[in-house]
């Protein structure tokens, strides 16, 4: 099984290149935002977590976090963002983790990962090819104030959480940029597709073939990543 890394930066448009991917070109994506969202539900074990540090001060009327509240605090504290990573971080790993499996178990081809955080918990080890979905800094920062209307000091704040676009793209296999129009990025997307679609396996991508004698060492591989990803989350 081939597993792509989808990566980039907040507002970097990382989430249409997603969505052009699994409904345009039909690719399954394991979408750790969508994870993490998921995670925060009222009453999850992950709710339970990051109740347990926050307090109920983070709380909406209704029991439900709220986000923007908690975003608040998180990205103008990067200790704080650190509690929030501990509590989700083996939530979400074991969560990817589970969906992987499925996926191989049921003999997926291609498989895309998309995460925020790829490079910094290490996960870029686990695929490939690695795509970074790139814009300038002042377009990041402009698009991310439109769409969130947040003020600049906070949007800074959340672009300067993360690695910076120019540090991923240079370590990047595939660059997407989605500086000018959908048209160019979606050619770029096909491109993409056509690549991933139709290039020979790796020794790595036929050791996690579910039909490969040695498939047991894909179920090492997939327990190596959860394992070292909720060490990480927890240092």
């Amino acid at each position: 099984m081939r597993v792509v890394g989808l990566t980039g930066g907040i507002a970097s448009g990382k989430s249409t290149v997603s969505k052009e991917l699994r409904d345009g070109s039909g690719l399954p994506v394991v979408d750790a935002d969508k994870i993490a969202r998921a995670a925060l539900r009222k009453n999850t074990p992950g709710y339970r977590r990051v109740l347990k540090i926050f307090g109920k001060g983070i709380l909406l009327p209704d029991g439900n976090v709220d986000r923007e509240k908690l975003g608040n605090i998180v990205f103008a504290d990067s200790s704080q963002r650190k509690l929030l990573d501990r509590a989700l971080g083996p939530v979400i790993a074991r969560t990817m983790l589970w969906d992987v499996l499925k996926h191989w178990i049921a003999g997926t081809p291609v498989l895309v990962l998309d995460v925020p955080l790829l490079f910094e918990t290490g996960m870029d080890r686990y695929t490939s090819p690695v795509v970074v979905v790139w814009v300038d800094a002042d377009t990041e920062e402009e698009r991310l104030i439109a769409r969130d209307g947040l003020s600049q000091e906070q949007a800074r704040n959340r672009i300067n959480s993360q690695r910076s676009l120019d540090w991923k793209r240079e370590k990047a296999d595939v660059v997407i940029d989605n500086s000018g129009s959908l048209e160019l990025t979606q050619q770029q997307i096909q491109e993409l597709v056509e690549k991933i679609t139709t290039a020979p396996l790796s020794w790595k991508e036929m050791l996690c073939s579910r039909n490969f004698v040695g498939s047991v060492v894909a179920v090492a591989i997939a327990s190596s990543l959860c394992w070292r990803l909720c060490l990480k989350r927890d240092a």
